[in-house]
Order: C-alpha cells, then structure tokens, then sequence
C-alpha cells in the first residue's frame, strides 16, 4: 500500500483538507439553520411537532447527513498540526494563540457587543430572546439580565456565537499536544488513551475542558499522520460504496425513530438514536473523504469555487448569532409557502453563506490588516 510521506501532502489530498473544510463551513451554517421546535440538535434530539416529509427531510439532513462536518474538522487539523514536530512546540503554541485565540476572543467580543445592542431596541430584543441564545435560566433571557462575572464567562467560556466552542476546544489540544501525541506513541499508553477517548465520544460528554468527540478525532489525525496512514487511497476495509449505504441507510432509521420511536421502544429510544448517530458520523467520515473525490477534482479546477473557499473561516465565525435571530421572522415570512419550514432551512442559510461572503470581501479590500487579525490569517 503506498502510505504519505510524514513530511509532505501530496497536491490532491492537499486540496481535499480544503475542499472538506469549506464544505463543512458551509454545512454548519445549514445545521444551526435548523427551525422545528426543538433547535438545539443533539444526537437523540426529538423534533417536537407532528411527522411530515419537509420535517423528515430537514432532520434527516440537519441531525443526520450533515453531522459529519465537525469530526472531518478536528481530524484535519490533528493531521496538519502533527506534520510540523520539527518547528518547537513554543513558537507553535505562540502562533496558535494568534491564529486561534486571539481570533476567539474578539469574535466573541463582537457576539456580545451585537447582541447588546439588538437588546437596546424593543423589535430587535425580541429576537434576541425568541432565539433563547443567551437565556440563562427560566426568568433571564437577555445579555442585561446578567451579572458582571456572567458576562465574563459568556465571553471567554461559552461565546454567544456558540459554533466558537470549536475554536477553544482546538486551542486546548494544541496546547496538550506533547501529551496527546506521547500517548498515542506509547504502545500502552495507546490502547488506555484510545479506549477513554472513545468512551467519552460514545458517551457524548464533556471532562472539564475536554470536548469527547473533538478529542477522539483530533487524536485519530495526529496517529494517522504519524503512522502513514494512506489518506489518499482506500483499504479493502474502508470501501466507500459499502460505508456510503450504511451512512445513508442509518441516518434514514434514525430520522424515523426520532419521529416514530418512542412509541415502539420508550425511553430505550435516546441511546439507540445516540448510538445510531455514531454510526452515521463514522460512516459519513469514510464514505465522503474516500468516495467524492469526483467531486473534489471538479470543484478544485473551478475558479470561482477556490475563491469562495477562501472565505470559509469569516462563514464560520460571522454566521452566528446572526442566523439564530432572524430564523423566527424568516418562518414567518415564508409560512404562507407549502414546506415553509424546509423552504426556509434551504433558503436562509443561502442568504447568509453570501452576506458573509460579501461581508468578508469587502472587509478584506478595505482593511486585509483587520481582515487578517480576525481570521487568524486565513483566506489572504
């Protein structure tokens, strides 16, 4: 089997890391675009309202299909930063607080500033609060609710554009890195530190600062750059036509059972649709990174699509709390359409993907120093 040099990408896989990380920009957006009643998606997230195909079609893109996004993330970036062990760890470490952090904490500066603002006024607090965004508990809706020490934690821990928790959770293994890559070299150390990331990404909880989920697959890309792993080619074992149905045939089931099975198997339903959800990301993983590479070589050739890919950070960091606000009047502009609800999942993440796009561009030719500071560099 030809493995990839430990020093070196080749071209084309170089082009999938970015293929996949602007594509799983863009599939974020369309997850926190989701609009049934319950729109805070976890793995064994019920949809709350009456069986219907629009309904079914949005879950079983949003809690399903789309899910995949954010492991493909984290295994790229374990990859990438495990390629340069030859740069010290502290100037690594240093850079990473520039082009990670740094970037964090002004984001999160500006959610809290915005949605601040929208609370000055009596039309736009209702947004605000409609969108349950900053609610912190059942009487305290609103950022001016909140004491001093609230709002400190709102900013540095749990942003108001909450898709940012990415961000810090990378923060954090590249700092844990040394650690994190003596464990997976150890022979023994392997096994026990495996078994608990697992553990924590089946379970779906959190230790302290350690996200389950971002940890597993971190971990996976550093062992499968330091191992050679062949990311450029598939094993008999990781087909992707085979992984391709499972992906498919499981997200179908798990939709249906979110609607319809709680009547059939009561509260066993929350760890079947969780672990069933497993599967799908699993799946997804394997059968996109392996099994659309078609699709990756024609959009790589395109122009048009390489310049937009450019934006894929400035998509993920404006995007929220920006779509959670305007969801609600948005449904109510469309309800009088037939599947306003999928009307709306398909079309307001749309209009928001291009007012980044255009927001970015125009911050970019303006000022490329702000622009710069507030993509950590990315997309100059």
């Amino acid at each position: 089997m030809k493995h990839m040099s430990a020093t070196a990408i080749n071209p084309f896989v170089s082009s999938k890391f970015r293929f996949w990380s602007f594509v799983s920009m863009v599939l974020l957006v369309f997850v926190h675009g989701y609009n049934m009643q319950e729109r805070f998606l976890q793995p064994w997230t019920l949809p709350g309202e009456p069986f219907s195909i629009s309904g079914f079609i949005e879950y079983f893109l949003a809690n399903g299909i789309f899910r995949f996004r954010i492991p493909m993330l984290f295994i790229i970036s374990g990859y990438l930063f495990a390629m340069h062990d030859d740069r010290p760890y502290k100037s690594r470490a240093g850079k990473r607080f520039r082009t990670l952090f740094l970037p964090y904490l002004i984001w999160s500066a500006l959610g809290l500033i915005f949605t601040y603002s929208l609370e000055l006024f009596p039309w736009s607090r209702a947004l605000v609060s409609d969108s349950h965004v900053v609610q912190i508990d059942n009487t305290r809706m609103l950022l001016h609710d909140y004491k001093w020490y609230e709002l400190l934690a709102r900013w540095i821990i749990l942003p108001v554009p909450y898709q940012l928790w990415f961000i810090r959770v990378l923060f954090i293994y590249n700092l844990a890195y040394p650690g994190i890559r003596w464990c997976i070299m150890n022979r023994i150390g392997r096994w026990i530190f495996f078994s608990f990331a697992v553990l924590l990404w089946l379970a779906t909880i959190n230790v302290g600062l350690i996200e389950g989920e971002g940890l597993l697959f971190f971990s996976l890309g550093i062992w499968m750059q330091k191992n050679s792993f062949n990311i450029e080619n598939h094993s008999s074992p990781l087909k992707p036509a085979i992984w391709g149905m499972v992906f498919v045939s499981f997200a179908f089931i798990k939709t249906f059972l979110a609607w319809k099975g709680q009547p059939l198997l009561g509260g066993a339903v929350f760890p079947v649709l969780t672990l069933m959800h497993k599967i799908v990301v699993l799946s997804g993983l394997i059968a996109c990174w392996y099994g659309l590479d078609p699709i990756v070589r024609w959009c790589m050739k395109r122009p048009w699509f390489t310049w937009l890919s450019a934006f894929a950070f400035i998509i993920y960091a404006l995007h929220t709390p920006l779509i959670a606000y305007v969801i609600t009047p948005f449904l109510s502009l469309l309800e009088p359409m037939p599947a306003f609800h999928l009307a709306a999942f398909i079309l307001l993440p749309i209009i928001v993907i291009g007012f980044c796009i255009i927001s970015g561009f125009i911050l970019r030719f303006l000022s490329p120093k702000i622009y710069s500071v507030l993509t950590g560099g990315r997309g100059m």
